[in-house]
């Protein structure tokens, strides 16, 4: 378990790291007293209710038995345990995360990108990792779509879910290819079938499929077309729980603990993108 303590060996430092003495060149006028922390809550409750989607593995995939699984869902519990605390799961869609973590959650995870619109509502901790789209294929097709130029050709058939920034990526990008949306519980069964050429989608899904499935193959994943970068939703205006979180988390991603969650679903796979 990823430890996290203040500097005087207990995490009890944390929740007084928000508040500092005043300066001279601050205001006369008395700062308000700073409501109590989240964390506070989450002790007195002995739960952190916890918002994910449960569909995005490989960080958070819920199973036919109602079991949630995932490197982002292992890493709640792990964040739960420090805390001392269990870990309640609260499960919602994309449609409706804002809304369900405002209102019932302590934290939300699972494969969350940080973006303006979100971050005008909630405080996002610091990045657990960079992302980008890239493409995956059959692994005899590999050197065919190593660009966004060799995709965005007449016959080549690109394939994507209905909604959200796939979709949008590949409209966008390869208007002279052939689209085609499919399902997404079995858009990568289609793929290894033969019905597509090639998938464009974000490079820690991409690592997960080619570890999943011994037809398809990462195209260039160290590559990645574009820009994103995932973090864990916070309750907006709580420095103390955020300043808490901000610490376990670097602890989590440098002791291996991670990268230990990360192992079963990518094998030894960097899921951050060489820069």
């Amino acid at each position: 378990m990823a430890g996290c303590t203040g500097p005087g060996g207990s995490d009890e430092g944390l929740e007084t790291a928000a508040v500092s003495a005043p300066t001279a060149s601050e205001s006369a006028e008395p700062s308000p007293v700073p409501e109590k922390s989240r964390i506070e809550q989450i002790r007195a409750a002995g739960t952190l209710r916890v918002c994910t989607t449960g569909d995005y593995p490989p960080f958070t995939e819920e199973t036919e038995d109602g079991e949630l699984k995932g490197i982002d869902v292992d890493m709640a519990r792990d964040l739960a345990e420090t805390i001392g605390v269990e870990a309640e799961f609260v499960t919602t869609s994309w449609g409706e995360l804002m809304d369900d973590f405002l209102s019932d959650c302590d934290v939300a995870v699972g494969g969350i990108s940080m973006n303006p619109e979100r971050a005008e509502k909630v405080y996002f901790s610091e990045k657990t990792l960079e992302d980008g789209k890239t493409p995956i294929a059959r692994c005899e097709d590999v050197d065919k779509y190593r660009s966004i130029e060799d995709i965005n050709q007449p016959g080549v058939r690109s394939i994507f879910p209905e909604g959200g920034t796939n979709e949008e990526f590949a409209r966008e990008h390869y208007p002279d290819g052939e689209l085609i949306p499919h399902d997404n519980l079995t858009i990568f069964d289609a793929l290894a079938a033969g019905e597509a050429d090639v998938m464009t989608t974000d490079r820690a899904e991409v690592l997960y499929t080619d570890h999943e499935y011994d037809e398809l193959c990462a195209v260039n994943p160290d590559e990645p077309f574009d820009y994103s970068v995932q973090g864990y939703m916070l309750p907006q205006g709580d420095d103390v729980f955020k300043h808490y979180v901000d610490q376990w988390l670097m602890v989590a991603l440098e002791d291996g603990t991670y990268d230990g969650f990360a192992e079963p679903w990518v094998g030894d796979a960097d899921l951050n993108p060489e820069g």
